[in-house]
């Protein structure tokens, strides 16, 4: 996966490769002049509002069910002030660095296109932030969209709350002042703007495409080792039969399938040993596939939703001939479903490799020694590695619940039907460290397999991945403690360099 070594924001979309650049990678953002030239024409817009006294949601009203409460003067500034200190009332264990910069990053692409009102000082400070190494602590609950998140990222803009910097928890101001960075005073219409929209959920989203597209190609390589391991029929995967239902993803699957077991005697030697496979093991295409399918439809929808103003109101025009409009844009609906199928998906990547990681460690059905092991009764092998890959996918069958469809009343009757998608991309990064590890448990079960059919050479893609766990994890002749082959199995699949390692041209 190629990430973009810096990132700068202008007239063209942005990919959720640039948010992880940024987000992981800490690749150094910035604005074009184009960009910046579009919020301070937004500014004047606000400054225009408040010099006519024309009442605009935000602007100079107050929030939410207040929406009708007019201010004036210098209660505009408190009035963003108290927006920042009154949400930023979230709760719980605080999101990771990545995490809240991958939202920061949202943010300013969102005031990049000149529809929010922002002052420039405030955007240059989020930069400063991102590209400065100071990271908001931000509890992670709360959020019914949005709101609480940015809301204690803009309290670090004041000098408020605590910031990871430097590999030390400290107080925000103490980080500020050691880089020289001074809080931008707040004026009409900031405060709102750095709590309103959805860089939360979308930022969020942005890091979870990330993993989930690794956790896709992973299980095309380990689907791979489990079905030579069990000696399955390759006539599953003909090119001419899998492109009689011509879905994307299922086409590409059956690709990289052909390709990592390419050459291998295991594979040939076990034609015709059975009519057919169990579907686990026949329909890796379909069923992979399918996933690959929603992974690209959800992740449209989250590129379409980063490029997008979620401002409200949002300004039109110029400060000569402008509009105020107030409308839904923040409402996160096409995030929260996006990061709900992706959920839908990564659950079924699962699943069906824990179906396989079952088959593989039983001997009624493998043709291998139960549970992976030489002296099975005294040795206990790999028997409860599938109770703990059993035990994920049942949790992650729960996190799979649609969060979107739920709803609750906030804001006296003011917001009454909410996204909920924050919350759908935070248990999206659950199930997905979920699935990272059943995976590393396929991936040290189905190379335990090749252990016993080293009279076989493998496939080219299966070959490699076999050796390459073998780098890290040692044959598992009698019991031993296995959490830490686990653990270091898990560590190489959240490895992109080493999917690139064993498969350079995996899809």
């Amino acid at each position: 996966m190629h990430y973009p070594s810096s990132v700068v924001i202008d007239c063209q979309p942005l990919r959720w490769q640039d948010v992880v650049a940024v987000a992981r990678h800490r690749a150094p953002i910035s604005l074009s002049d184009a960009a910046w030239a579009r919020i301070e024409n937004a500014q004047a817009i606000v400054r225009q509002i408040v010099a006519g006294e024309q009442r605009a949601y935000g602007v100079n009203t107050g929030l939410g069910a207040l929406c009708n409460q007019a201010l004036h003067g210098k209660q505009l500034t408190q009035l963003s002030r108290n927006t920042l200190m009154s949400h930023a009332c979230g709760v719980g264990a605080p999101l990771s660095d990545d995490q809240t910069r991958a939202i920061i990053c949202c943010a300013i692409v969102n005031y990049s296109h000149g529809k929010s009102g922002i002052q420039r000082p405030v955007v240059e400070a989020l930069l400063a932030l991102l590209n400065r190494g100071i990271t908001p602590q931000v509890p992670a609950q709360g959020s019914v969209g949005y709101l609480t998140h940015m809301a204690h990222i803009g309290i670090t803009l004041i000098g408020l709350g605590e910031v990871s910097y430097r590999g030390q928890i400290v107080a925000a101001a103490q980080a500020l002042a050691e880089e020289g960075i001074v809080p931008p005073p707040l004026g009409a219409k900031d405060g709102l703007c750095l709590v309103n929209g959805t860089p939360c959920m979308t930022g969020l989203s942005c890091l979870a495409l990330a993993d989930v597209w690794r956790l896709a190609r992973w299980a095309d390589v380990l689907g791979a080792m489990s079905f030579e391991a069990l000696g399955g029929q390759i006539a599953a995967f003909d090119t001419e039969i899998l492109a009689l239902k011509p879905h994307p993803g299922m086409q590409r699957v059956g690709s990289n399938l052909r390709m990592l077991l390419n050459g291998s005697e295991m594979i040939a030697a076990s034609e015709g040993i059975r009519t057919q496979d169990a579907l686990s093991i026949r329909s890796i295409p379909q069923v992979h596939g399918a996933c690959r399918d929603q992974i690209a439809h959800a992740e449209r929808q989250i590129e379409t939703e980063l490029n997008g103003a979620t401002d409200n109101p949002l300004l039109l025009g110029t400060p000569d001939n402008y509009r105020v409009m107030s409308q839904a844009n923040p409402h996160g609906e096409s995030v929260a479903m996006a990061a709900d199928l992706l959920a839908i998906a990564i659950a079924e990547l699962g699943g069906i490799a824990e179906r396989r990681i079952d088959r593989l460690i039983n001997p009624l059905v493998s043709g291998l020694p139960a549970f992976l092991v030489s002296e099975p009764g005294v040795n206990s092998g790999m028997m409860i590695a599938q109770y703990v890959a059993a035990a994920l996918c049942a949790e992650n069958r729960q996190l799979a619940q649609p969060c979107v469809v739920d709803n609750y009343v906030t804001s006296a009757l003011q917001e009454d039907h909410l996204s909920m998608g924050t919350g759908a991309a935070l248990r999206l990064h659950k199930a997905l460290a979920n699935v990272n590890q059943i995976l590393a448990i396929e991936y040290l079960l189905a190379a335990q397999a090749f252990e016993f059919l080293t009279q076989y050479r493998f496939g080219t893609g299966t070959g490699r991945a076999w050796q390459r766990l073998r780098q890290s994890v040692a044959p598992y002749h009698q019991d031993r403690w296995l959490a830490p082959d686990i653990a270091a199995s898990a560590a190489l699949i959240a490895d992109q360099g080493v999917l690139y390692e064993i498969a350079p041209d995996l899809a």
